[in-house]
C-alpha cells in the first residue's frame, strides 16, 4: 500500500458506503431502493471508464512483451487492479441483490407496491399482460439473429436485451440446427408495467424484461425458445475525439458515439438462467470469467427509478425536503443592485436555484445588458438557461457560450445544446483542444451610467436546474472588479489566442491551480507553530493527486491540523504516525449529493477560504480548465467557515477513514449530541428565508444500524 491507497478501489469503497445506505432498514424502502439503484448506476460508468483503462494497460503490457504494467502509485499493477476490483465489486453486487430480494422488495410489497414476476402472475394478470405484450410492446420489437460466423449485433453500454436459444420445431437433430437471437428492449417502453387495480390497495406491477421473456417466442414463429436470458454490455467509453478536426468538431464527436457502440467490451451482467447462452456471448464479446456478473434480480435498477415517485406511495419514502428561497434577493429589487451592494452566496439546494435561473433571464431582456458570456459543461435537457441564452441573442444581445462536448455521456446533450444556439446566433465556442471546460463561470456586461459594468456568477457546481435540486453546491454573485476583470480574461484565452496572463484573484488549472494550492499548503506549514498551530481544512468529492498528497504529509509532519471531508476516492492515508498523525478524513453520505469544494487556511490568523469547481484529482489540476476562487465578504467567510466546520461535527452520516484504508461509520459516543450536518443546514436554511426568525424544524436523526 505504501504511502497511496489505489485511486479505483477507493472509488469501489465509495460505493460500498452508498450500499450500506441501502442496507439501513431505518430508511423508507424506496429510499433504500434509491441508494441500490445509485450503486448499479455507478458501476456502469466504472467498467466504461476505469476498468475499460485497467484492461488497456493490462493488455498494452502484454503486447510489449514487459513482465507487467507499470504499478500505480499504491503499488498495484493493472492485474492486481482488475483481480481487486472485480473481487470487491463482486461483494457489493451479492450484498446489494440479497437485499433488494430479501429486504427491499418485500418491504415495498407491504406497503402496498407488489412487483409481480412471472412465475407468479394469476390467470386475470397473465391474461392482461399477454394482451398488454401482443398490443403496445410486440409491434416495436426487433429480433435480431445471432449468425455463426458473423459479427454480434451492436449491443451499446446503455441497453437491456434478451437472448434466445431456439430450437426447430420439426427437425429430429434439433441441437444441430439450434439458433441464437436476441432482442433490446427498446428505450422508448418503460420498463414498469402496472397492471389494473384489484380494489385492494395494493398498487402491482410487472417488469419489461419479463414480458418479453414470457412472450418473445411469438418473434420467431416455427422455432420454440429453449433458454432465455437478459443481459447487458458495459463497453469502453474511456477514448476521446480527434481534437486536431477543428473545422468539423462536432462531426467528429458524433464519430465517437458511434464508436461507443462497437467499442472493447468491458463486463457482461446476466441474469441466471441460460449458462450455454452466456458463454456463446462471453466468447463473441472476448469476455473472460472474470468480467462475467451474474445477478439475481432485475437488471438496471437506475431504469426503475421511476418507483421512488411514484403517486400514492408517499409512505414508502421520505418526506420531501423543503428549497427555501434565498433571502438576499427580492423580486421587487433589480439583481443588478443587490449584488452591486455586496457579494452573495446560494447553498443549493437547501436554497432555491431561481436566482441562478432569473440572472440569464433578466440578462437576456435587459435594454441595458449588451453581452454575456457563459461556460456550460452540463445542464439539463429542458434548460431553462439555455432558452435565456437564445432569447438573449435573438434580442440582440452578444452571446457567447462555450460549450464542452466533451463532457463524458452528456456529449449528445451538448451537441443538441450548441447546434439550438447557434440557429438563435450565439457564438458557440467548443471548448479547448485537449483541455475539457470544467469551469463553471458566467460574465453578464451591462451599460450602466455611461460606463461599463460586469456581473460575474461563479460556482461549484453545473448549470443544471434538475441537479440543483439534488446536489449540494455553492454558489457566488460578485460585482468585484478584480474578478470581473479576471473573467474577461478567462473568456478571451478560451475563445481566443490569448497568451496565459496573470490573475489578480481568480486561480485557473491547468496553468496555476496546482502551483498555488502548493503553495499555500507550504505557507501553512511556514507560519505553524507550536503555540499557534497552522489549520487546513477541505471539503471536496475527490483527493488523488499524490503531488498535493504529499504537500498534505509534509504539512501533517510539521504539526499543521489537516481535517478533510472526501464524498468519493480518496488515496491520501490518515493516522499513520511520523506521515500523517496530525490528517483526519471524514465523508458524508446522505440525503444529498455531497458536491461543492471549498478550501480553508489558516494563514496565521489572516484566514482565507476558496470555493472551487476542481478536485484535488491529477485530471482537474493538469487536464482541464478549472477555476478556485475566494470568498472576500467578511460576512459570507465566516459563513462559509461555519458551514466547512459542521462537516466535521457529523456523527450520524459520516464514516472515518482509517489507517488501514477503511471507512467506519461515525455515531454518537455517550452523552454526545446527535449532529447530522444536512439536517442543520436545511435548518440553517430554513431560519434565513424567515427573516432569522426562530423556525421550528424537526429531523428525525437515526442512528442506524448497518447490516
Amino acid at each position: 500500500m505504501g504511502n497511496y491507497l489505489n485511486r479505483d478501489l477507493s472509488w469501489v469503497d465509495f460505493n460500498a458506503r452508498v450500499l450500506e445506505e441501502g442496507l439501513c432498514p431505518d430508511l423508507p424502502p424506496l429510499e433504500r431502493f434509491r441508494f441500490l439503484s445509485i450503486v448499479s448506476s455507478n458501476f456502469d460508468e466504472f467498467f466504461m471508464v476505469r476498468v475499460a483503462a485497467m484492461k488497456r494497460a493490462f493488455h498494452a503490457a502484454i503486447s510489449s512483451g514487459a513482465p507487467q504494467a507499470k504499478p500505480d502509485p499504491s503499488g498495484l499493477s493493472p492485474a492486481e487492479q482488475l483481480k481487486q476490483v472485480s473481487e470487491k465489486v463482486r461483494s457489493i453486487m451479492s450484498r446489494q441483490y440479497k437485499c433488494l430480494e430479501t429486504e427491499v422488495f418485500p418491504a415495498l410489497a407491504a406497503g402496498g407496491l407488489c412487483l409481480i414476476r412471472s412465475n407468479a402472475y394469476t390467470p386475470a394478470q397473465k391474461d392482461y399482460l399477454e394482451m398488454f405484450f401482443m398490443e403496445d410492446v410486440y409491434p416495436i420489437l426487433t429480433p435480431l439473429r445471432i449468425e455463426d460466423e458473423g459479427p454480434l449485433p451492436s449491443i451499446d453500454s446503455f441497453s437491456l436485451n434478451c437472448a434466445f436459444f431456439l430450437l426447430p420445431e420439426a427437425i429430429e437433430d434439433a441441437e444441430a440446427a439450434a439458433h441464437i437471437a436476441m432482442v433490446q428492449l427498446p428505450p422508448v417502453l418503460n420498463r414498469i408495467i402496472l397492471l389494473p387495480d384489484e380494489g385492494d390497495g395494493v398498487t402491482r406491477w410487472a417488469l419489461l424484461d419479463d414480458l418479453v421473456l414470457t412472450w418473445g417466442e411469438r418473434l420467431f414463429p416455427g422455432l420454440r425458445v429453449r433458454e432465455t436470458m437478459i443481459f447487458k454490455v458495459n463497453r469502453d467509453a474511456d477514448f476521446s475525439v480527434d481534437e486536431k478536426r477543428d473545422e468539423d468538431f462536432i462531426e467528429a464527436m458524433e464519430e465517437v458515439l458511434v464508436d461507443r457502440e462497437r467499442s472493447m467490451a468491458v463486463r457482461m451482467v446476466y441474469s441466471a438462467g441460460s449458462e450455454r447462452l452466456r458463454d456463446e456471448l462471453a466468447s463473441r464479446l472476448y469476455l473472460e470469467a472474470q468480467d462475467l456478473y451474474e445477478i439475481s434480480g432485475p437488471l438496471n435498477l437506475g431504469g426503475l427509478l421511476d418507483l421512488v415517485n411514484l403517486k400514492g406511495k408517499e409512505k414508502l419514502r421520505d418526506k420531501p425536503w423543503n428549497i427555501f428561497p434565498c433571502s438576499a434577493f427580492h423580486e421587487d429589487e433589480p439583481i443588478w443592485d443587490r449584488i452591486s451592494a455586496s457579494d452573495v452566496m446560494i447553498h443549493l439546494p437547501y436554497e432555491s436555484f431561481d436566482p441562478v435561473v432569473r440572472f440569464f433571464q433578466d440578462a437576456a431582456v435587459d435594454p441595458n445588458v449588451i453581452s454575456i458570456k457563459t461556460a456550460l459543461y452540463r445542464t439539463s435537457g429542458n434548460s431553462s438557461i439555455i432558452r435565456a441564452l437564445e432569447q438573449a441573442s435573438l434580442n440582440g444581445k452578444h452571446v457567447t457560450a462555450v460549450v464542452e462536448l466533451k463532457a463524458r455521456f452528456d456529449e449528445e446533450r451538448n451537441i443538441s445544446w450548441a447546434n439550438r444556439l447557434e440557429k438563435a446566433g450565439v457564438i458557440v465556442v467548443y471548448g479547448l483542444s485537449r483541455l475539457k471546460v470544467h469551469a463553471k463561470i458566467t460574465l453578464v456586461i451591462r451599460r450602466e451610467n455611461d460606463r461599463i459594468k460586469r456581473y460575474v456568477h461563479l460556482s461549484t457546481g453545473n448549470y443544471n436546474d434538475r441537479t440543483a435540486k439534488l446536489y449540494e453546491d455553492i454558489s457566488l454573485f460578485t460585482a468585484r472588479e478584480e474578478i470581473a476583470y479576471d473573467a474577461g480574461l478567462l473568456f478571451n484565452m478560451i475563445t481566443g489566442y490569448s497568451m496565459i496572463q496573470p490573475m489578480r484573484r481568480l486561480v485557473i488549472a491547468p496553468t496555476a491551480l496546482k502551483r498555488r494550492l502548493l503553495e499555500l499548503i507550504d505557507r501553512e506549514i511556514k507560519r505553524s507553530g507550536s503555540g499557534n498551530p497552522g489549520r487546513i481544512m477541505a471539503k471536496l468529492n475527490a483527493l488523488a493527486d499524490t503531488d498535493i498528497i504529499a504537500a498534505l504529509y509534509r504539512a501533517s509532519q510539521a504539526g499543521v491540523r489537516i481535517a478533510l471531508s472526501i464524498r468519493g476516492i480518496c488515496t491520501l492515508i490518515p493516522g499513520v504516525a511520523g506521515l500523517s498523525e496530525n490528517i483526519r478524513v471524514t465523508g458524508i453520505i446522505d440525503h444529498y449529493l455531497e458536491h461543492s469544494r471549498i478550501i480553508y487556511f489558516a494563514n496565521g490568523g489572516a484566514e482565507e477560504i476558496y470555493l472551487s469547481s476542481a478536485d484535488w484529482m491529477p485530471r482537474n489540476l493538469e487536464r482541464r480548465i478549472e477555476l478556485m476562487f475566494p470568498v472576500q465578504e467578511e460576512s459570507l467567510r465566516l459563513e462559509l467557515r461555519e458551514i466547512l466546520e459542521s462537516y466535521f461535527r457529523d456523527n450520524c452520516q459520516a464514516r472515518l477513514l482509517d489507517s488501514s484504508g477503511n471507512w467506519k461509520r461515525l455515531h454518537p459516543q455517550n452523552g454526545e449530541e446527535s449532529f447530522r450536518v444536512q439536517a442543520r443546514l436545511l435548518a440553517r436554511a430554513a431560519r434565513s428565508s424567515a427573516g432569522g426568525r426562530t423556525v421550528k424544524q424537526e429531523f428525525v436523526v437515526r442512528r442506524k444500524t448497518i447490516n
